[in-house]
């Protein structure tokens, strides 16, 4: 009773505030989804993925033998906070606020998601992209994958297991491991070249870049504030020379590390928009981020010019022969065209419906992964679950979002770019 009267004054509060001025009432709401945020990252070691707000804000740590997750009275904060939110009248909100508004909306409803998952409730896998991600991912079936792999046959006709033959013919993309610092590096300085012509990066903008091993993904980008990120790449499987730039550019510049700048710089600092100090990875924003980042790759590096780049700096940098490499990226494209195997697989794997090694088998036959790299998907697909749908179907909104929304004209590109990646935004924004 005593929490029911609580909550009952508090929305009380609100309702007495202006119509007009609504910064208290977003600034009180923003304090408490941080600080819930906060405290389900307690329980969940990957949940915050960043955050750089106020040191009194963090819950104190938990006790060691105290780690078993209060489900109710965290569903009880989101509650809350879903509720002041919907005394907000938003026909009296400006088109910031608006975006402001449905921001905070569908990223509670992930938190609360999440909340549950790890309280222990089961979602199937489109319930679980729906409310944590704000996306039903599309279904394709197995004839689509099948028809992509003919075609692939024919491109590398030969004996022997279609798997085993690409990864023969990716053998010389290979980066040598003591060429990666310096192949990468100089990416990363054409990527950042490359964005610095249409957008303003802070003054102090930087970040440091680490190879590590015994991690389930391929590169992450490390956000710590203030302009900064520890940029980090795994070396586990052999990294091929087109990672170099789709590593730069995703995880570097123009996409991770200069989002989480602009975020910051527009979001926390000019609006003191404080739910942005905090960046919940089980949440829409993630579509977003992984979407432009992804997108981010070919509008920094149009096709022919990463191409051009690669064959002529960084083929040599790595001492690689760049005489085949049309057909490298002519097999490429029909890879990446492959991708969404993944996401079935994942999906078939997160709902029972198929074993550890059957899922492996089928990455090996369908997503044309040796079984070293497929065991690899499974790992990631056991620590981070659905979030795979975040790269391809993220990258598909984005990209429709981008091509409804600006022409051929590179400047306006980068505007509409820079406008995703600086305002608050979530996937249903895009197709509506």
């Amino acid at each position: 009773m005593k929490k029911i009267v609580i909550i009952s004054l508090l929305i009380g509060l609100f309702s007495c505030q202006s119509t007009i001025n609504y910064k208290q009432s977003f600034n009180l709401i923003a304090e408490k989804y941080v600080k819930l945020v906060l405290e389900v990252g307690l329980y969940d070691p990957y949940f915050v993925d960043a955050y750089y707000g106020p040191e009194e804000w963090k819950p104190a740590s938990l006790e060691e033998e105290n780690t078993k997750i209060p489900t109710e009275s965290l569903l009880d904060k989101v509650a809350l906070i879903q509720a002041l939110l919907e005394k907000i009248n938003t026909d009296e909100l400006d088109e910031n606020l608006k975006l402001r508004h449905i921001y905070l909306t569908k990223q509670l409803i992930a938190v609360k998601g999440r909340i549950e998952l790890i309280g222990g409730r089961n979602f199937s896998f489109d319930q679980e992209t729906k409310v944590l991600y704000d996306v039903h991912t599309p279904d394709y079936a197995v004839e689509h994958f099948e028809e992509l792999i003919a075609e692939l046959n024919t491109i590398l006709p030969g004996e022997g297991d279609l798997t085993d033959r690409l990864t023969e013919f990716k053998e010389d993309f290979i980066i040598p491991k003591e060429k990666l610092e310096e192949v990468f590096n100089v990416a990363i300085q054409e990527a950042k070249r490359r964005t610095k012509q249409y957008i303003n990066l802070p003054d102090n903008e930087s970040f440091v870049l680490e190879f590590v091993s015994d991690k389930p993904w391929g590169g992450y980008n490390w956000y710590k504030g203030n302009n900064f990120s520890l940029i980090q790449v795994n070396t586990d499987l052999p990294i091929y020379i087109d990672r170099a730039i789709d590593l730069a550019a995703h995880e570097g510049y123009p996409g991770h590390h200069v989002y989480n700048c602009l975020l910051e710089s527009n979001m926390v600092k000019t609006n003191n928009w404080m739910e942005f100090s905090v960046y919940p990875l089980y949440s829409p924003q993630s579509l977003i981020a992984e979407g432009t980042a992804n997108y981010g790759i070919e509008i920094a590096f149009p096709f022919e010019e990463k191409i051009k780049f690669e064959k002529e700096v960084l083929y040599p940098l790595a001492g690689l022969d760049s005489s085949k490499a049309e057909k490298y990226y002519e097999v490429l494209d029909l890879v990446a065209k492959i991708s969404y195997v993944r996401n079935a697989a994942a999906k078939a794997y997160l709902n029972g419906e198929k074993t550890k090694e059957e899922t492996i088998d089928w990455l090996v036959k369908y997503a044309l992964r040796n079984r070293e790299s497929a065991a690899q998907s499974l790992k990631f697909f056991e620590a981070y679950r659905t979030y795979i749908i975040n790269y391809n179907v993220g990258l598909d909104m984005v990209r429709n979002y981008m091509n409804k929304n600006s022409d051929n004209n590179m400047e306006e590109k980068w505007k509409v770019f820079e406008y995703l990646i600086s305002t608050p935004q979530v996937p249903s924004n895009l197709v509506e």
